[in-house]
């Protein structure tokens, strides 16, 4: 597992040991940031809730973003995600919650709204949907932001919850992801001059 590209460009990312988590593959990833770069630049916030090596936050930090949240409860893998940001040199943009995604979604209010939430839970969680409405329920997407959804094929998400609507699904083999914008995400047009 690998930081693609970006200013962490060929570091490699240390997972925990076993199956209890789950990277999303290099393959799946390159297909994810592909599609959100058609979407425009990766900058501003982002949030990686279930956050296991911190792949996907930390790519974002490579590609532009100024700033990461990582969401994971085990103290054992929050260690490996600190060690990844400090062999990546990106420590000084994140911060590591050790914390249910429930409980984070529910008192944690950052500073500023997120650019970008991705949620990868753990494989066909049953509980995908009800933190997926956690999330809306928060309002931590800015306007025009993006919440990403790693999903099993055998997990069947809606189109829209209430706040969002689907922009995109793709399945690659055994993985798909889904994007999400919040419903009335068009930014306000900036008056003539």
């Amino acid at each position: 597992m690998r930081v693609i590209t970006g200013k962490a460009k060929g570091h490699r990312l240390k997972a925990p040991k076993g199956l209890g988590t789950r990277p999303m593959l290099d393959r799946v990833k390159e297909a994810l940031f592909s599609v959100l770069e058609g979407y425009g630049r990766i900058g501003g916030r982002v949030l990686d809730l279930y956050a296991g090596t911190g792949s996907l936050g930390i790519e974002c930090l490579s590609r532009g973003a100024t700033w990461a949240d990582f969401v994971e409860q085990r103290g054992h893998v929050c260690r490996i995600i600190a060690e990844n940001l400090e062999h990546t040199r990106l420590k000084d943009a994140a911060h590591v919650f050790q914390m249910p995604v429930e409980r984070f979604l529910a008192t944690v209010r950052p500073p500023e709204k997120y650019a970008i939430i991705i949620m990868d839970p753990p494989y066909a969680d049953p509980e995908i949907t009800a933190t997926i409405e956690a999330v809306a329920a928060a309002e931590l997407l800015e306007v025009g932001g993006l919440l990403i959804v790693g999903h099993s094929p055998r997990v069947e998400l809606a189109d829209a919850y209430s706040g969002l609507r689907r922009l995109k699904f793709r399945r690659l083999g055994d993985s798909c992801f889904s994007i999400y914008e919040p419903v009335g995400a068009e930014p306000e047009a900036k008056p003539a001059t």
